[in-house]
């Protein structure tokens, strides 16, 4: 016997992931907040791994959902190109932005687990590429929105 969860109780961690942007956007329109201060490099890098994890889940939920609903598989599908398309971007801008410092390009590899920290971000972007390539088109990535059920 299976119980219903109320949706208030379903996916807690998933509902304190949308509340904790919630949050963040409302403290970036604080009045005393300056442009200077409102993107750099980490906040991209952070909401770069938000993308892809989301990337991740709508995948997921995409191959699950498929087989016995194929019409909402689909629009799960076109959603997770849409946000590849988002996360391709926000990749970009982190590139294009200035280093905080000089010392913040200057790297030692050998001091971080991880690699260096300009990597870390092109590392998740390609490890989510191979998902984008494996499971979508260069013309579904260039085609402009729309529903799932116009293809």
């Amino acid at each position: 016997m299976t119980s219903r969860m109320r949706p208030a109780e379903a996916h807690p961690y998933l509902r304190a992931s949308t509340a904790g942007v919630r949050h963040h956007t409302r403290a970036l329109t604080r009045p005393a907040l300056t442009a200077s201060t409102a993107v750099d490099r980490v906040h991209l890098d952070v909401l770069h791994a938000h993308l892809t994890a989301l990337h991740q889940l709508l995948d997921q939920l995409a191959e699950s959902t498929r087989p016995p609903h194929p019409a909402a598989g689909r629009h799960l599908a076109t959603a997770q190109t849409r946000l590849w398309q988002a996360t391709a971007e926000v990749h970009s801008a982190f590139h294009v932005l200035p280093a905080a410092s000089a010392e913040a390009t200057e790297c030692a590899p050998e001091q971080l687990p991880e690699g260096p920290p300009v990597l870390t971000i092109c590392q998740r972007h390609l490890a989510a590429g191979h998902i984008v390539r494996r499971k979508t088109t260069p013309t579904d990535l260039n085609r402009p929105h729309t529903t799932a059920c116009a293809r």
